[in-house]
């Protein structure tokens, strides 16, 4: 898609939003299964199933991502979606945009063998950008693709999570 088509499709959603703001909120599904072991698979839309596994220092066979890898990853491809959608509507050209991503983890919380967090303390993420725009513009772009990244939002901001755990059909835990 060509970064015209990309801002046509861009523009139609917004107008589309604009004369039915009911029609934003959106709900993205995901159903996933474990498979053997500590190999899982996730569905998504109708998309051939996403492998998901540990390495074998955490009982797997790694034979894909694992979940905290998985965030990592939609935190740079969100970025980089991103910068490609703004970028088209500022009429900015991107030659290249490229995300690398670390998360600092203590496996000791993994494991409960300390009283830490089982998830990542803390992640830095680096982008780079080759563009013939000015820096000015480029800076421009991106404070908005940092304060607009859906990812970047979920992960900075407190997000309310729930869920029920049922054991044959029955609710045995509910998290609120």
């Amino acid at each position: 898609m060509s970064q015209e088509s990309l801002k046509s499709a861009l523009a139609k959603t917004m107008n589309a939003i604009s004369s039915n703001p009911e029609g934003a909120r959106l709900v993205f599904k995901a159903r996933t299964r474990l498979e053997e072991n500590v190999r899982c698979s996730a569905t998504v839309r109708d998309f051939p199933p996403l492998s998901v596994d540990e390495p074998p220092e955490l009982g797997g066979t790694d034979s894909a991502m694992n979940p905290v890898e998985l965030v990592l990853a939609a935190l740079g491809t969100c970025q980089e979606i991103m910068y490609a959608a703004y970028a088209s509507v500022m009429g900015v050209r991107l030659d290249k945009v490229e995300v690398d991503v670390k998360g600092y983890l203590d496996a000791r919380g993994l494991f409960s063998m300390a009283d830490v967090a089982p998830g990542y303390e803390r992640l830095r993420f680096e982008t780079r950008i080759e563009s013939p725009a000015a820096p000015e513009v480029i800076r421009k772009l991106v404070a908005t693709v940092e304060s607009h990244c859906p990812v970047l939002d979920t992960l900075v901001r407190a997000v309310e999570v729930s869920g029920t755990s049922y054991l044959n059909g029955n609710t045995i835990h509910a998290l609120e």
